[in-house]
């Protein structure tokens, strides 16, 4: 039976446990839900290195019920591209190298994230210190955690383009080979830069001694990444995206984040006029939907610079009409579109207060450049390959840009009072997944737990797919996967029934009693816990 766990005193959800239980130690603490999730965001980068790192970005929303009718708090926490990383940095390459130094070339933005989350909540009560709040990190760091059978996975599946990359066999690669699950990892030099940065502050990643050795690190391997360019970074409060739906209000990021396609399937969707959940007309809509959000946003998203168009245009009633009527509700539209990878991490938390957090953080592909800089345990993203050297494209590498990114944490806000906090992480996935999660739970009155744990489904691809077709867990219905195929759609049913290809999602709802419940993926490695 599936159960969704609920609690009055704060509740936290992550997909690794270790993570969950770290930013539910702080809520117990008397924490808030902000330095909550910093304390998760710290343990996860711990405890699943493969799919995020304090070398990695991040982005926040915040919603305080003090606040009113005003948007969630958005943080912005993606780092920009180094000041030498121009075109002629990579003349002889045709693309971006994926793996390795030159794919460092993007500042990592998340411990300024959540430095900039922690200055949001700090007028809200007395804070926590910030050695409590990296504690559990530290902890784990030192004294080891057991390697994730997913993490081993990856080990192994990526051994060849990873375990020749500057200090990553010394950080992930026991005796030079992938650890088995169950390994007991320690990372002490990791402990220790987490240490260094519990003493000297969250700034000092950027504009402290511990800046001037990453810096150093960085140097040494050949990124094109620089001091001045740590100096310069500051994460950014932005401004929301909304889409107003039947049920509630839902709010992502803006770019250079795929926020807008998230808000656009959920309202197209909801001019679809869909009756029951798990049907044909509830996964072909929301696929159909899915097709012509990744439209929009393929020619529209990129660094918030360089926009050609207003993002929150294309989210507007009548825009939105417009576009569904492009929908064909019986008839697939061939998709041969291009697909991008990612390998992420969403959390969520809610306070006793009603305060409510949707946090996502990613290094891009699994263990991201590969680079772990040497005495420091950091491994670097290498999000900046979504940048491309061709000039004339949408997403042209220019130092000071910002790239693409498939991070995107959602928040919906119920007319009945009701907060939703969720996520997923799962590169093209997560939007979908999260249109899923919220069709199931809000607009067709399934229970959390059962919204995030029903079968899902992928249009293109993730963790190393390289098709475009629509991907189907093995516990559809036969007729219905029959039905999707009549339809036109290039459905490849998985083996599995709980895939890792879906992603891993998280949802928690803090009701207008002050009940939480939350609902952890049981594709992860996570768990829902409260106090």
């Amino acid at each position: 039976m599936i159960h969704t766990h609920s609690a009055y005193g704060g509740m936290m959800v992550a997909p690794h446990h270790l993570a969950a239980q770290a930013g539910r130690d702080v809520l117990r603490d008397g924490g808030t839900a902000v330095e909550a999730m910093v304390a998760a965001a710290a343990a996860i980068a711990v405890v699943y290195p493969h799919m995020n790192a304090i070398g990695g970005d991040g982005f926040w929303l915040i919603h305080d019920p003090a606040a009113g009718d005003a948007p969630p708090v958005a943080i912005d926490a993606c780092g920009t591209a180094a000041a030498a990383a121009d075109r002629h940095f990579y003349r002889g390459h045709s693309a971006i190298p994926s793996r390795g130094p030159l794919a460092a070339l993007t500042v990592a933005g998340t411990v300024g994230g959540w430095a900039e989350a922690l200055a949001v909540s700090a007028p809200w009560q007395a804070p926590l210190p910030l050695d409590r709040l990296l504690a559990d990190a530290i902890r784990h760091a030192e004294d080891g955690v057991a390697v994730s059978a997913s993490q081993a996975r990856l080990s192994r599946e990526k051994f060849e383009e990873l375990h020749r990359q500057p200090g990553f066999a010394e950080a992930y690669l026991p005796g030079g080979a992938p650890p088995a699950p169950g390994f007991r990892l320690r990372q002490p030099a990791l402990a220790a830069t987490l240490r260094q940065l519990a003493v000297e502050g969250l700034d000092s990643f950027y504009r402290g001694p511990l800046a001037a050795r990453i810096a150093a690190a960085l140097a040494d391997v050949g990124s094109p990444v620089a001091a001045a360019d740590l100096a310069g970074y500051r994460a950014q409060r932005v401004t929301p995206l909304r889409v107003a739906l039947r049920e509630a209000e839902v709010f992502n990021l803006p770019p250079p984040t795929q926020g807008l396609a998230a808000l656009l399937i959920l309202g197209l969707f909801d001019r679809l006029d869909v009756a029951e959940a798990e049907g044909f007309a509830h996964v072909h809509g929301l696929v159909e939907a899915t097709k012509q959000a990744f439209l929009v946003r393929d020619r529209v998203v990129t660094d918030p610079g360089r926009l050609r168009a207003d993002p929150q245009s294309f989210l507007a009633p009548a825009a939105l009409d417009e576009r569904a009527r492009r929908i064909d509700p019986t008839r697939a539209l061939p998709w041969p579109q291009p697909a991008l990878p990612g390998d992420t991490i969403w959390m969520g938390a809610v306070d006793r207060h009603g305060r409510a957090v949707s946090f996502i953080q990613s290094v891009y592909w699994e263990f991201g450049s590969g680079v772990v800089l040497k005495d420091l345990g950091i491994c670097w993203q290498n999000r900046g390959i979504s940048f491309a050297l061709d000039p004339a494209a949408l997403n042209a590498l220019e130092p000071g840009r910002k790239p693409f990114h498939t991070l995107n944490p959602s928040l919906a806000r119920f007319a009945d009072g009701r907060v939703m906090p969720y996520g997923t992480m799962g590169g093209e996935g997560q939007p979908q997944t999260q249109a899923a999660v919220y069709t199931r739970y809000a607009r067709f009155g399934q229970p959390l737990q059962q919204a995030v744990a029903a079968p899902r489904w992928l249009l293109g691809r993730t963790w190393g797919d390289t098709s475009t077709t629509l991907k189907l867990e093995s516990r559809f219905e036969p007729a219905l996967v029959a039905q999707l195929q009549a339809a036109g759609h290039a459905v490849e049913p998985l083996a599995e029934a709980w895939s890792d290809t879906m992603g891993h999602a998280g949802a928690l709802v803090r009701h207008p009693d002050g009940r939480i419940e939350g609902a952890a993926d049981p594709r992860s490695d996570g768990a829902a816990v409260g106090v």
